[in-house]
């Protein structure tokens, strides 16, 4: 194949980046668009044309960039592809194709934009050296082999590997950028190590129309015609100007037509907007002004219809409708292909329906025009409803198809607002067919955008792949900010034929782009193109809505003007962040500036108009081989073929199978270039070449190939390139892993050998070995394979030729076992033995795994099924093989005898299956294990031979259907007797008979006498490793067999250690006694013996007295161990199941108290409610007391505060308390024995001891101050002793008082008479007091004389050492100290000062008896104080301290006071404020009455009213404030007190003076007019108000008299009604609703509607 054709030199330097040639029609071009907007393709010659001109224009020439030849070469290739692509639907909806040469129109690079060519990043090597099969470890021997019957044999080469990598298929990338292709991704990136990477190939090929530009954009254009505003393309290119002309361009870039000098059109305004009819005959423009001209492209003279905006009388009158004046025509377009229908939309929001009727001339005709949408702007609103801001964001007529439809009549136009999409029907008369709000994923505060574009209905060449229909709806792409959405439009025929169908419309498609969208166009029928607000181009596919380009047009300066912002600035936030419906900004508008016509894009710019084509996958490829990447070229046209890239926006089908025959020749041919180009390369630079790429380029072209199933390619082609370059071994190992996983099985033997060579060179012959046996043996040289496997001793790849390629199953056999047989030296047999060969030769192991396999129906190694023919004959050759008892002949004929022991004169009987057990009893048996599981060996009627002709089987299959199980075993025990093998291999054949005699009982048929030596040798294992396999065998065979002599074989069971089975046996036979012995004994399942004893002891087992005294027995010879293996868990077991064992287990561990201890806890003090009753035995819980005292003395004061003590020994358990100093525990059961004092003196004593203590601890340290660290630690914890026992001593105290004090009257009475002397209780606080005292005051002195150099010696012992009082926190120690006597006094105060219980019982008596018992015990305190004490100083501190008790709390009471005060004040506060605000009344009248009582309308002197009372108030405050300046002095005396004579002082007031004689302070009743006062300056209640209506504050009920009524004050409730006072009160009289809240005060309402 030449690809030698030099490149073509026609890519000018501007020129459109499509560059096609005149096309042919559509008749005969199958690239002709199916989907075109009109009926009418007569522009496409025009587009042609044009764009064969602009090709002419440049001379300049791009040189390649990338090998010319392989571009030249795929140049052809991609000018074919453009002329007969079809597209996803047969036709090219997608994206019309480029006539010309692609190569070419690539090389044409733009002069606004850089060119895309660049280094690209090759891809990284996806395949990996694999590591050497060959050296891994052989199989050996299994010595001991543990569990041999559980285990399944396994091939080291499984199938398929999974163990060798293998080039992946390219994959998409998740990745995102301003410019982003996602071809791009996966093929320039695929490691995603770049960011965001640029594809070789320009996503869009722009052209700038430089002729058409040169005219309209030029300073004489601008001056002449303005600047263009807006553009509409179709057969033309038409573009409206600032000076309202309209300027028509062909696509040869002549300006054919100026359309406006000369008219009333150049005095509306610029335009704003342009329509061109279905036909492209007539155009239409809209102008700022509000007026619309349309023009007949054959007569341009005058407009063919003129339609005015309204005149300021019209506007007025709205007689007629129209745009009212200045109102700039935003939107326009023409209905169906009509001339004379039009819709227009201007920015106020308002679009129209125009309808000219026929007639002669512009002045014949009169247009009718329909308001469709909006309102003007003078109108009312609807009552109770507030207009929003409005303006017509998007706007589209539906366009014409290429299949005529329903639609087509109707008119449809739809429209897009800020707040609705509408679509209306026009004809026959204007009606709204579907309304659809913004939808709510519109996020807040986002851009306030929207664009909309219609696709109509065509016919398709080739079946929806979805739908399956050939014809596609209409369609409607719709956006708000920055939600896109699809809308599906379907027709559903009428039963009348009359009457138009209707219309459905379905949301098929919703997607979300990352910012708000300003245009969109459909490319094609499954192409959408959106224009961003950051001007990003992004392509979308319609059904998947997958973004497959995106890319920055921020170069292009497309035209875009703010057309909305001034209708819609109130909707623009303004510092309100919380109004979700306000938009951040209004977007301006660019779709004026963005159309698609015939695949093409058009860009009007500030001063240019561009046109744009996707490129194609034709484009894509040769961009990459002119980038000199072949490699990524390959990789691309693979996912182009396997659909994996995106199929419609790169120009092909969804059809697979037109897909498939677009892109398979081209990707053969570029694989073929690429090779070409790559190997002549290497011939050139062969000194500086890197064989790396060519690697990779092996791997691309493997995976296009198999994708592609063309493996001819690469033996035929690829593989000679390789070999000619002496680099086929790149292709082999690439190679490689296609073979292990099967993709590639069949090989030529040319290639075989090469790979044989190749691997056996490296040394990779595991390698080698794993890819013969995934391969198709028919394409192997047999005599070089089996010698080569043979050499490098590559056993498993021949077996697998001798069994696949021959059918041979026994010479692999012979193979294996001529290793075990001493090999020959000059000629005469070594006689070394066959020991040191065992040792070498670990490949003699893989007899088992291949006995294995082929005796269970499997191909080895590879582990598949044999077919079952095959298989049977194999397994019928390895057993006649094996077990026909003498020595063969193999091959048959040739008169070679196999002999296992050439040096002797005579064979053995079976001679093979003797030195194979001799090679490994153990994995033979384990493999015959698996056989047995094999239906072979049943004897089913196939394997019955019946003597018939067509019966005709050779030797070994008749001898080998024969076989069955029983006869197999037989043989076996023959063999395997003791004088030929040792215990250690017999022991495997017991095992194997008792596990298989359970699974085949039907095939097995054994003696009693066979079964139970196979019993005893189970027993007799020779090592402790096959404890468990003898065990498990011997139960295996105990299931099914039932031994005479059971009570003989128990020995050898227990001597053997088989507890599993004596088990078994004694819970068969229920001896439970023995079975719990049993678990004693068994050393792994000691554990389980709690189970088994409730298993016995359960009352569904019914055991005997004499089987319950058994048990018993057992339990107690192994108590202790019983409670060693859980305590817990025994004692739970004894309690529920023997109590009366309790005592024995506890004796039996007498030894152990901890396990005593965890006993009687789990007993007397279970975690959870037990099911049973707990032991209340005095001594256990005396027992449990005396160790808890060792193990948790913590715990012994609660525990006996918890349990029952009135049998408790005082004389049993306070010596053991006393010895681990529980004192608080005995100074518990003491009291609760009515041992009070004597409990009291224990207490005392042993604080006395703590004391003593810490003397010790103050004076006995001074010679020992290097461990001084310590001290003050120490001292704490004695100070903390201290502050526990006190507690306890005010516990012991209090509970007296208690007592005492329920006592009653009666106890009082008595001690009256002696009431100087101390009650029993008070006796006890005064000794608790006393001691706590001269504790601290004792301490205290030895602290206090810790200081200065020298301390002084007090009763003959030195205090601390200097260094040791520096340690001490004495201020600590002190506070510590002190607190003793504080918490005494404290509670002493508390429990004399408690008031009495009764409420019968009188103050007086109750407080004065209590304060006479504490004053009594002070009283007492302080002479016992003076007698031992001598002076006051000594007992200065001490009395501080009780004060202090005193001082603390009263502080607390105060500090209690203040925070409740405080709350108080702002409960209160709170309340005020609610009284102040009130509420305002629902209505204005009374709700009884109905008469008006407030507001405009209400009758009487209301204002005049309030201003007398206001000012009576005023008075009124004035004569109080007098009242608060007069003395309590000067209120009294004789007379009337001051108050008497004030009866002004309001309707309130009340005499309360007392006449003659004294007078009484007035405070009280001055602070209640201060209340009053404050009260009325807060204003009404919190539930009501109440204000005077007439001054008089006259009451009259409803329907008394017919006056004026003087219904006097009114009530507003918290419902907000309101009533007259008096009308409220006749009401809830008769409803009994209002209720007083007691004397002096106010009447609480309750309203009679809401309750």
């Amino acid at each position: 194949m030449s690809l030698s054709l030099e490149r073509q030199d026609d890519g000018p330097e501007d020129a459109m980046a499509d560059a096609p040639q005149p096309s042919p029609t559509a008749a005969d071009d199958p690239s002709s668009s199916d989907e075109e907007t009109v009926k009418d393709d007569r522009e496409d010659d025009r587009i042609a044309d044009f764009l064969e001109e602009e090709l002419q224009d440049g001379p300049t020439t791009v040189s390649p960039i990338g090998p010319g030849s392989i571009a030249s070469r795929y140049r052809e290739l991609a000018e074919a592809s453009a002329q007969d692509t079809p597209s996803d639907d047969g036709s090219t909806d997608a994206i019309p194709r480029r006539v010309g040469s692609p190569a070419s129109s690539f090389l044409s690079i733009p002069d606004d934009s850089p060119s895309a060519q660049g280094s690209v990043a090759s891809f990284p090597s996806t395949s990996s050296m694999l590591l050497s099969r060959s050296s891994r470890p052989g199989l050996s021997s299994p010595t001991p082999s543990f569990r041999p019957f559980d285990r399944r044999f396994q091939s080291r080469i499984s199938s398929p590997s999974n163990l060798s990598p293998r080039p992946s298929s390219p994959a998409f990338l998740a990745g995102h950028s301003r410019s982003v292709s996602v071809t791009s991704q996966f093929l320039l990136d695929p490691g995603g190590e770049t960011e965001s990477p640029s594809p070789p190939w320009e996503v869009v090929r722009w052209t700038k129309l430089k002729k058409m530009n040169g005219q309209a954009f030029s300073e004489a254009g601008k001056r002449n015609f303005g600047t263009p505003t807006c553009l509409a393309v179709s057969a033309s290119i038409v573009l409206g100007t600032s000076k309202g002309i309209i300027l028509m361009f062909d696509y040869n870039q002549n300006l054919k037509m100026i359309i406006g000098p000369g008219t009333r059109a150049v005095e509306s305004g610029p335009i704003t907007s342009i329509a061109v009819s279905a036909d492209h005959s007539t155009v239409a423009g809209g102008h700022a002004n509000g007026n619309i001209f349309t023009w007949d492209t054959a007569r341009v003279a005058r407009p063919f219809l003129s339609i005015p905006h309204l005149d300021p009388a019209q506007t007025h009158g709205k007689t007629t409708d129209g745009h009212i004046p200045n109102a700039a025509v935003t939107h326009l377009g023409f209905l169906g292909t009509r001339h004379t229908a039009l819709v227009s939309a201007d920015d106020r929001g308002m679009a129209f329906s125009h309808l000219a009727t026929r007639g002669t001339g512009a002045f014949g005709r009169t247009v009718k025009t329909t308001r469709i949408l909006g309102r003007y702007p003078d109108s009312k609103p609807p009552s109770g409803k507030t207009l929003k801001p409005s303006t017509v964001l998007a706007f589209a007529s539906l366009p014409l198809g290429n299949v005529e439809m329903a639609t087509d009549s109707l008119g449809l136009t739809a429209m897009l607002t800020p707040y609705l999409l509408v679509i209306v029907s026009t004809t026959p008369i204007a009606q709204t067919q579907h309304k659809s709000a913004r939808p709510k994923e519109v996020a807040a505060h986002s851009a306030m955008a929207g664009c909309l574009a219609w696709f109509p209905a065509v016919k398709l060449k080739v079946a929806d792949p979805v739908t399956g229909s050939e014809m596609s709806k209409v369609k409607l792409v719709y956006c708000w900010s920055n939600i896109l959405t699809v809308l599906d439009v379907d027709e559903i025929p009428a039963e009348d034929k009359e009457k138009p169908p209707s219309l459905t419309f379905h949301p098929r498609s919703r997607w979300k782009c990352e910012e708000a969208i300003v245009a969109v166009q459909w490319l094609s029928r499954s192409v959408l193109t959106v224009l961003t607000i950051t001007q990003r181009l992004i392509v979308l596919e319609d059904r998947s809505m997958r973004m497959t380009e995106a890319f920055d047009l921020i170069h292009k300066h497309i035209y875009h003007v703010d057309r909305f912002s001034k209708q819609l600035h109130s909707l623009v936030e303004q510092l309100d962040e919380e109004d979700t419906t306000m938009h951040g900004v209004v977007a301006d508008a660019f779709y004026m500036s963005f159309k698609a016509y015939k695949g093409r894009l058009f860009l009007l710019g500030f001063n240019d108009v561009s046109i744009g084509a996707l490129s194609n996958w034709a484009d894509r490829l040769i961009a990459l081989m002119e980038h000199g990447d072949y490699i990524g070229a390959i990789r691309l046209a693979t996912t182009y073929y396997t659909g994996d890239a995106n199929k419609l926006t790169i120009g092909l089908p969804e059809d697979t199978g037109l897909r498939h025959s677009m892109v398979l020749d081209k990707l053969v041919e570029i694989m073929a270039a690429s090779l070409k180009y790559a190997f002549g390369q290497r011939q050139k630079k062969r000194e500086a070449s890197d064989d790396n790429h060519l690697q990779e380029l092996a791997e691309t072209c493997f995976v296009a190939c198999q994708s592609i199933g063309d493996a001819d390619f690469l033996f035929d082609e690829m593989y000679e390139w390789y070999e000619d370059a002496d680099l086929e071994g790149i292709f082999l190992e690439t190679l490689e892993p296609y073979i292990l996983d099967k993709s590639i099985t069949a090989v030529p033997p040319v290639v075989v050998k090469a790979m044989v060579a190749h691997f056996v060179a490296k040394g990779w012959e595991g390698r080698l070995e794993e890819m013969i046996c995934h391969m198709d043996t028919a394409t192997f040289d047999l005599d070089q394979i089996t010698q080569l496997c043979k050499q490098h001793s590559l056993y498993e790849a021949l077996i697998y030729v001798w069994n696949q390629a021959l059918y041979d199953f026994i010479t692999p056999l012979i193979e294996l076992l001529a290793l075990l047989v001493p090999p020959k030296q000059n000629g005469v047999y070594s006689e070394s033995g066959n020991e040191e060969i065992y040792g070498v030769n670990a490949d003699a192991f893989k007899i088992f795994i291949y006995l294995s396999y082929i005796l269970t129906g499997r191909v080895y190694p590879t582990g598949e099924a044999l077919q079952e023919d095959v298989a049977q004959k194999a397994k019928a050759e390895l057993y006649w093989f094996l077990f026909s008892g003498k020595s063969i002949t193999w091959p048959k004929g040739s008169r070679k005898r196999f002999l296992t022991k050439p040096t002797q004169s005579q064979e053995p009987s079976f001679p093979y299956l003797r030195i194979i057990l001799k090679l490994d009893a153990p994995s033979l048996l384990s493999a015959l294990n698996e056989a047995f599981e094999d239906s072979f060996l049943n004897d089913s009627p196939e394997k019955q031979l019946n003597g018939t002709p067509g019966r005709d089987l050779p030797e070994e299959q008749v001898f080998g259907l024969t076989v069955d199980r029983q006869y197999i075993v037989s043989i076996l025990m023959e063999i395997m007797n003791s004088a030929d093998f040792t215990p250690a291999d017999t022991i495997y054949l017991d095992m194997f008979i008792a596990r298989n005699m359970p699974k085949y009982p039907q095939y097995l048929l054994f003696t009693d006498t066979t079964l139970t030596k196979v019993l005893i040798g189970l027993c007799k294992f020779p090592g402790e490793d096959l404890a468990e396999d003898a065990q498990l065998s011997a139960e295996y065979l105990l299931s099914v067999y039932q031994p005479p002599d059971l009570a003989d074989l128990i020995t050898l069971f227990k001597e053997a250690g088989f507890y599993r089975i004596l088990k078994r046996i004694y819970r068969v036979d229920r001896q439970y006694g023995k079975l719990v012995q049993t678990y004693f004994e068994d050393p792994e399942d000691r554990d389980e013996v709690f189970q088994c004893i409730e298993q016995c002891f359960r009352p569904q087992t019914g055991l005997s007295r004499r089987q319950v005294q058994d048990v018993h027995l057992v339990i107690e010879e192994h108590a202790e161990e019983l409670a060693e293996i859980d305590p817990a868990k025994t004692a739970e077991t004894m309690a529920k199941y023997a109590p009366e064992l309790h005592r024995h287990i506890l004796d039996s561990a007498s030894g152990q108290p901890g396990l005593q201890y965890s006993y009687l806890k789990t007993i007397l003090e279970p975690e959870k409610e037990p099911s049973h009753d707990r032991a209340s035995d005095r001594e256990l819980v005396e027992q449990y007391l005396q160790l808890m005292c060792k193990f948790d003395p913590s715990h012994v004061s609660d525990y006996v505060g918890l349990v029952q003590s009135t049998n408790l020994r005082l004389e049993k358990l306070l010596p053991t308390m006393e010895e681990n100093d529980v004192i608080d525990a005995a100074v518990i059961l003491m009291a609760r024995e009515g041992q009070v004092q004597e409990a009291m003196g224990r207490l005392i004593k042993h604080l006395e001891t703590l004391e003593s203590a810490f003397s010790g601890l103050l004076t006995g340290a001074g010679s020992q101050h290097d461990d001084t660290r310590d001290l003050q630690e120490a001292a704490e914890a004695l100070m903390q002793a201290l502050q526990q026992y006190i507690r306890v001593g005010i516990w012991l105290c209090q509970g007296q008082t208690k007592t005492v004090r329920d006592a009653g009257p009666v106890r009082r009475k008595q001690k009256s008479a002696t009431s100087d002397a101390l009650s029993p209780d008070e006796a006890l606080w005064l000794d608790l007091i006393d001691t706590s005292v001269q504790i601290t005051r004792r301490i205290s002195i030895g602290l206090e004389s810790v200081q200065g150099k020298a301390a002084p010696k007090t009763n003959g012992h030195a205090w601390l050492h200097q260094s040791d009082a520096q340690t001490l926190d004495k201020d600590k120690l002190l506070g510590l100290l002190r607190s003793l006597v504080q918490n005494t006094f404290t509670a002493l105060l508390a429990s004399t000062s408690t008031p009495a219980a009764s409420p019968t019982i009188a103050k007086s008596s109750a407080g004065i008896g209590t304060n006479l018992s504490f004053l009594r015990i002070l009283r007492a305190f302080l002479s016992r104080a003076a007698v031992s004490s001598p002076n006051l100083a000594d007992l200065r501190a001490v009395l501080s301290s009780i004060f202090s008790a005193y001082a603390y709390e009263e502080s607390i009471l105060r500090l209690s006071n203040r925070l409740l005060e405080r709350s108080l004040f702002v409960s209160v506060n709170q309340a005020v404020e609610l009284r102040q605000r009130g509420w305002r009344p629902k209505g204005s009248t009374c709700e009884a009455c109905g008469r008006r009582v407030w507001g405009p309308g209400v009758a009487g002197n209301v204002f005049e009213a309030w201003e007398e009372r206001q000012s009576a108030e005023e008075k009124r405050r004035q004569q109080r404030k007098a009242l608060l300046s007069v003395t309590p002095g000067q209120a009294g005396g004789k007379g009337k007190s001051p108050a008497s004579g004030s009866r002004d002082m309001g309707e309130s007031e009340e005499y309360n003076g007392n006449g003659k004689g004294k007078g009484k302070d007035l405070s009280p009743r001055i602070e209640q007019h201060v209340e009053r006062d404050q009260e009325d300056e807060r204003g009404a209640d919190a539930h009501e108000l109440v204000t005077k209506e007439n001054a008089n504050g006259g009451e009259i009920l409803p329907g008394q008299g017919q006056g004026p009524a003087e219904l006097g004050a009114l009530v507003v409730l918290a419902c907000r009604h309101v009533y007259h006072q008096s009308c409220l009160d006749a009401v809830l009289a008769k409803d009994s609703l209002g209720r007083s809240n007691g004397y002096g005060k106010e009447r609480e309402y309750r309203c009679p509607i809401d309750g």
